[in-house]
């Protein structure tokens, strides 16, 4: 079976393919790309998350790119992706690695590569690494090093990858303010590895910070992944109203994606969220600049731009594709319908940390709660609700409704009136009134992924409904 990388590397099954054999594959390929790119006389930053056995993983892709004369720096620790991805910035290697299924299920694990820009890989780049990787599968070689060799060396170093990252968020985001501001923060964390990072960056003042499943699980009980949406939350939901906490804040396996819950308890959507970080850079810290977006992230965004006169533009999904056009745009802020979002001055890429800073920066600056802050974005934007559903389909089943979705045309959905049909990435119908609908296939997992934005709830039930029976799935 081939080694292909999706939406954000590649993934795989702990021990069915994801495998010590296949990661040293990779790192080979990412070896020679390295090589024949000529970046690898500026070394290779790897990371790794808490999952099972990525440190183990991690050490042994650093035997192979040290045995390639790639010098190597390794995190002492397990480290949250955007903090491996600005090391690789702030230490001016010539790429990264990161071992980490992100959101996905627990039996999963994952090999990300980043340039030395910190971010995703641009489409070109995943393709001419992904042809290193088949030359490293059809030949079965790798070039290897025992690890405490390559430490005697001096091929491997250890670093620790945290203060070199928290003092450039002190330097993008009013910290002070925010410690000052005597907010009570809940924090979850999902057992990843962006536990502890909000209490260390919040202390020193008024503000304390509340943090519940911030220990080491790979397991990650009592939710089905280390995802942060409602169905995963309830934790956090019930911690935000036992401890009357301000707002309640939670980064994915790897924390770069960030997910919030209300002073209510209730939680905010992905779309919301990204909208109100929009909103932040435009209106209260009068800043101007591009806005990213996929096509699975709200029209509210598009809004923001007709209103404050900045251009928006949309790709497709995953910052492999949002990342390259930030960069041309030296865009303000991109964001992603699964809660990634990147931010100007950071590296071009979803940081889950830095965006729930921005979000107490906002509610600080605005002095608004959460809900508070929703209905300003309503006043400015109207209403828009949304929803996804994930769905499962058999082993054979993909080309089929690829086909039915390809030859779908009908003329209205849910009752309105499509104006457009998009087929970049999915199928997404836009809507009169810029409302939309959109199924596509996850990238990292089996799954049919079915998006619907609308100006109500119960319509979004209808649009997502209609799209079911048009994928039949």
């Amino acid at each position: 079976m081939p080694i292909k990388f999706g939406t954000d590397g590649w993934r795989g099954i702990i021990a069915e393919d994801f495998t010590f054999d296949n990661v040293r594959l990779c790192a080979q390929g990412t070896a020679d790309l390295m090589k024949q790119r000529g970046w690898s006389s500026r070394g290779l930053v790897i990371g790794y998350d808490t999952r099972f056995a990525s440190a183990e993983f991690a050490a042994a892709v650093a035997e192979v790119t040290a045995a390639n004369g790639i010098r190597t720096q390794l995190c002492d620790r397990a480290a949250p992706t955007p903090v491996v991805s600005y090391s690789v910035v702030a230490r001016g290697a010539g790429g990264g690695v990161v071992i980490t299924a992100s959101h996905n299920p627990a039996e999963w694990n994952g090999f990300k590569f980043k340039p030395d820009y910190g971010g995703s890989a641009a489409p070109e780049v995943v393709e001419e690494l992904e042809k290193h990787i088949a030359r490293a599968v059809a030949s079965g070689k790798t070039e290897r090093i025992a690890f405490s060799d390559a430490r005697e060396r001096g091929l491997i170093e250890l670093f620790d990858p945290r203060p070199a990252y928290l003092d450039h968020l002190a330097d993008l985001v009013g910290l002070s303010g925010i410690r000052r501001a005597g907010l009570k923060v809940a924090a979850d964390p999902m057992f990843g590895a962006g536990s502890g990072y909000f209490p260390k960056l919040l202390s020193g003042g008024p503000t304390t910070v509340t943090e519940i499943h911030a220990e080491r699980n790979p397991a990650f009980p009592g939710i089905s992944q280390p995802e942060p949406l409602a169905h995963n939350l309830d934790g956090l939901m019930s911690a935000v109203r036992q401890n009357a906490a301000n707002v309640g804040l939670a980064t994915d396996g790897d924390a770069d994606r960030l997910g919030i819950v209300s002073e209510r308890g209730t939680y905010i959507t992905t779309l919301q969220c990204f909208a109100l970080i929009c909103l932040h850079q435009l209106e209260v810290l009068k800043r101007r600049g591009a806005l990213v977006r996929s096509i699975t992230m709200t029209n509210m965004v598009d809004r923001l731009g007709e209103i404050y006169g900045v251009p928006v533009f949309d790709t497709q999904v995953g910052f492999k594709h949002l990342g390259p056009v930030m960069m041309r745009e030296d865009a303000l802020a991109a964001g992603e319908e699964s809660g990634g979002y990147a931010i100007r001055g950071n590296i071009p890429e979803r940081d889950g940390i830095l965006s729930g800073l921005l979000i107490l920066d906002m509610m600080v600056k605005t002095k608004k709660t959460v809900s508070e802050l929703i209905e300003m974005l309503t006043d400015k934007v109207g209403p828009h609700h949304y929803d996804r559903l994930d769905l499962g389909f058999e082993d054979g089943q993909r080309e089929e409704i690829r086909e039915r979705l390809a030859k779908a045309s009908p003329s209205a959905l849910a009752g309105i009136r499509i104006e457009k049909k998009d087929t970049r990435d999915g199928v997404r119908f836009v809507l009169d009134g810029g409302y939309w609908a959109l199924a596509r296939f996850s990238g990292t997992e089996p799954l049919l992924r079915i998006y619907a934005e609308a100006e109500s709830q119960d319509r979004v039930r209808v649009l997502l409904d209609e799209m079911r029976d048009l994928a039949s799935v």
